[in-house]
């Protein structure tokens, strides 16, 4: 099968165009749903291929009776002999003649994405020696990632400055083919940035004066239709900075809804948008100190809680269990109460349970001079019940059904009586 002619090679506008099917073939998803590849001898529709995503649109064909039917392109993907599969619902056979019209918005969006990538790796390699070493356009922003450390706030503005400053000048962007032996005079002489490793002609992607690059992407026509580019945030990465950034129509859609968040927030906060950060800040700290306070009550609380379980728990043999249930309190609070109890007396052991949700949060504790481990009691009581659980010496604790609670309490019971009575039988 020859080859599919890409379209777009000579001429990213183009939104329509005609075509013959090639070759037509089933692919099955991983949901068991099988839908249909179609090849095309010529196609508008780009593939997922260097870092941009493919187009969707529409195939027109027309049935023996003169029925014209519609079959909405899904996914375009590349095979390894050069042909272009258009993924459909509905087969085509061979030699059937298509119309088909490309999502123009999708499309145009991609554009404006990647020839913004293109010119931002290109000025922050001139202005930082930082060299893009991989780029993805996403569905609501894009990045490139540089090898390069940490990007300093003034650089990333000044990047981004420039980057805008050539966007308003409209330079011409430009496609054009050479030879291989000519774009590697090119890459030797500093000219181009880099080559992809294929034989053929090379595709070459020039913004003037500013950038050539080989690339077999769609672009537009000017850097004015890149329609402005911001930088959004940068991260580390294991190669190097991922720069986060969007442009054209992207751009002004996250700025407005910025905008309106930042609106909103100022509402709530009753706080212009320029007071916020210092507002924000201010609400921070109060947040943290209440927390901490909160902290502190808790802990108060917890402390005058478990003295008085401990002293309403008689001791027996040498025992003082304490077993109760909560549904109003959290598992964590349960979990310090339980702590501060088996530590508010000697030869106090605990069995506490949070309630607030199903499964139950059951918790077992013990004063230090207690002779059995709450880890291995609790861990063999789950056992016994299909579950699992456990912690240290000290302090353990698992989960089980509101329905095996009951069960679970009386197995580690049964446990901790027996293990007394062991430590104090003679050896």
């Amino acid at each position: 099968m020859l080859p599919s002619e890409r379209l777009y090679y000579s001429d990213s506008f183009l939104k329509e165009f005609q075509g013959e099917v090639s070759s037509v073939r089933e692919f099955t998803r991983d949901d068991g749903e099988s839908v249909w590849q179609v090849s095309l001898d010529r196609t508008v529709f780009y593939p997922t291929s260097g870092g941009q995503p493919f187009d969707t649109g529409m195939l027109r064909a027309s049935s023996p009776d003169g029925v014209v039917f519609e079959i909405p392109v899904e996914q375009v993907e590349e095979g390894d002999d050069g042909s272009l599969w258009h993924f459909v619902r509905r087969p085509l056979a061979a030699g059937t003649h298509v119309d088909g019209q490309v999502s123009w918005e999708r499309r145009f969006d991609h554009m404006q994405q990647h020839t913004g990538q293109h010119l931002l790796s290109a000025v922050f390699l001139r202005e930082l020696q930082a060299a893009t070493v991989s780029f993805h356009l996403g569905e609501n922003t894009s990045t490139i990632d540089l090898a390069c450390g940490p990007l300093a706030n003034p650089d990333l503005e000044r990047v981004e400055r420039i980057a805008n400053e050539i966007i308003g000048e409209d330079r011409q962007v430009t496609a054009r083919f050479v030879s291989r032996a000519e774009a590697e005079g090119l890459l030797a002489s500093g000219h181009l940035r880099k080559l992809p490793e294929r034989d053929g002609s090379i595709r070459l992607i020039e913004i003037a004066e500013c950038d050539l690059n080989a690339c077999g992407g769609t672009h537009v026509r000017s850097t004015g239709q890149i329609g402005g580019l911001q930088v959004r945030r940068v991260e580390k990465v294991r190669q190097g900075t991922r720069v986060e950034f969007v442009c054209g129509l992207r751009a002004v859609r996250i700025a407005r809804s910025d905008a309106a968040i930042l609106g909103e927030i100022g509402t709530l906060l009753s706080s212009g948008t320029p007071d916020l950060p210092a507002m924000v800040g201010r609400l921070l700290t109060e947040a943290k100190a209440s927390a901490k306070e909160r902290q502190n009550l808790r802990e108060e609380l917890a402390g005058f809680q478990a003295a008085t379980l401990a002293l309403e728990s008689p001791t027996d043999n040498g025992l003082r269990l304490v077993v109760r249930a909560w549904k109003d309190r959290n598992r964590d609070y349960v979990k310090l109460l339980a702590s501060r109890t088996a530590a508010a007396a000697p030869s106090t052991a605990v069995i506490f349970s949070a309630q607030e949700t199903n499964p139950v949060r059951v918790f077992v504790a013990r004063s230090a001079n207690l002779p059995f481990d709450c880890g291995r009691i609790l861990r063999e009581a789950l056992a016994k019940l299909g579950l699992r659980g456990g912690g240290s010496a000290d302090l353990a604790q698992g989960e089980v059904p509101a329905e095996q609670e009951t069960a679970l309490r009386d197995l580690v019971t049964e446990a901790i009586h027996k293990a007394m009575a062991e430590a104090k039988s003679p050896n």
